[in-house]
Parts: structure tokens; sequence; C-alpha cells
């Protein structure tokens, strides 16, 4: 062969380069797309084969670029593996890293530590769930043991609710009683109730109470529930709230004091 014929022999580099212009595109976006360094790209590009890793890598390179520009990876190879022939021996170890800068390769001991570190936390993970089932599994047989009898005092019933109050407070006379409502320092009603005669307390009234001899001469409605007496019979009281929560709650809750003496209280004859 002649120096003439030498001159039009196109190279892989050469092929390889003209693919990638006449996509229009620049080195470094082989680059991005192949992972394969800049300087290793034009290296085969110029075939500057000095320049370049082992034979494998460099033959790699050449396939993972060949398919970026839509050259036929075997092809390439093939014509690369016979350029590089008579210039650098091409090695017989089977291609493993193609796609990857040696540079770029995990050493040995990081992915053994790695796997180590994960494999601890594996085990940690499963020994924290052994460890919940078996308490959850343990659990419901506490329930189970009873207590020596005497030795543990059974708890006491929760008390009940008192009823919800709502509506106006309503007092009715079920016969003639004196009666005496106060919220404050302010009178709201002082006087004698005829039976059937009712009196409802105002709503803007912040703590009324009452005082009466005949707590049984007295029907109370919190909106339409009936409220329990306010004392027993014929008994004075006086402080009683009339608030609907406090009446509902019965007279185990008054905001004043009952009292049985009917001297504390001077009401005039019923």
């Amino acid at each position: 062969m002649d120096e003439t014929e030498a001159d039009d022999v196109v190279t892989v580099g050469q092929r390889l380069r003209e693919a990638r212009e006449a996509k229009g595109l620049s080195i470094e976006d082989i680059a991005a797309t192949t992972r394969i360094p800049t300087r290793h790209l034009s290296s085969l590009e110029s075939s500057e084969w000095d320049k370049l890793p082992a034979a494998t890598y460099s033959v790699g390179f050449a396939k993972n670029y060949a398919g970026a520009v839509g050259l036929d990876r075997a092809e390439i190879a093939d014509a690369l593996r016979l350029e590089m022939g008579g210039t650098r021996p091409v090695t017989i170890y089977p291609e493993v890293y193609e796609t990857a800068d040696p540079a770029r390769t995990m050493p040995k001991g990081l992915v053994f530590g790695a796997l180590a570190l994960l494999a601890v936390v594996v085990l940690a993970l499963t020994w924290m769930s052994n460890r919940s089932m078996a308490g959850e599994e343990a659990a419901p047989a506490i329930e189970n043991v009873t207590a020596p009898e005497g030795n543990v005092a059974a708890p006491a019933p929760a008390p009940a609710p008192a009823p919800a109050a709502s509506g106006p407070v309503v007092l009715t006379a079920n016969e003639a009683v004196w009666i005496a409502i106060k919220d404050g320092s302010a009178t709201l009603m002082q006087g004698e109730l005829a039976a059937g005669e009712s009196y409802q307390i105002p709503a803007n009234a912040i703590a009324p109470v009452l005082t009466t001899g005949k707590p049984e001469a007295l029907r109370i409605m919190v909106g339409t529930t009936a409220a329990p007496a306010v004392g027993p019979a014929g008994e004075t009281v006086s402080g009683v709230s009339l608030l609907g929560p406090d009446l509902l709650r019965g007279p185990a809750n008054p905001t004043g004091t009952s009292t049985s003496d009917a001297g504390n209280t001077t009401a005039p004859a019923a």
C-alpha cells in the first residue's frame, strides 16, 4: 500500500467524529451520554492510543461512543481492534467495564464495608421487630392475672355525668310559697308565688341564688329537664344557685349554704 492509499484510510476515530458532527453533537454531549471522560473521547477521535487506558477499556469506550452516534457497535469494535493491533497488543481479558472510567470504580473495601453495615442494620431491625411482637403477645396475659382477694381495692365507679343543661330556668309554685331571688347585690324577685304561678330567671343573670322556706313547694325546670329538689321538705334553704348546670347536679353543689334553722331567714307566712 503506497502513501496515497494510506492517507485515504478512514480511522475509527474519524468515523466517530464525523458521525458526531453529523448529529450536531459536541464532545461534552457524548461524555454526558456515555459517562466517558472527554479526554478519552478526544484520544479516540485522534487515535492517540498512548493516552488511552488498556485496549479492553478503549474498545469498550469506542462501542459506547458508536452507540451514541448511531454506528454499529460490533463493527466499530472490530475495526478498532485491527487498528490497535498494529501499535498496541490487544488484551485477552473479557470486557467488564465498558461504560465506566477506571478512576471512578469503587474500592472493594468500601463495597464490603457497605454490605457489612447493611447486614447490621437488617439484623437490628429484625431484633427490634421481634421484641415488639413479643411484648404485644405478653400484654394480654397480664389482664388474666387475678390479684389475691383483699390485697387490691376495687376501683371506684366513675361518677355519672351531669345531664346537659340548656334552656331557661323557670320556677313554678305547686302551692303558695315565698321566695327571694338575688343576683349579686340586685334583687330579681322577692315575694310570694301563688299556686301555679311561675317565674323565669332572666337570661342575663350572672349568678342568681334562691332563698325559700318551702323548697318542696317549687318545681324547677331547666329547659325541658326537671331539676332535683333544692332542699329537704320543711327546711329553709338559702344561697341555692339557680344556674342550669348547678340545678341539674342537685343540692350537693349549691353556691350558698343550706340550713335547717328557719330563724336565719325570715319569710312571711305562706
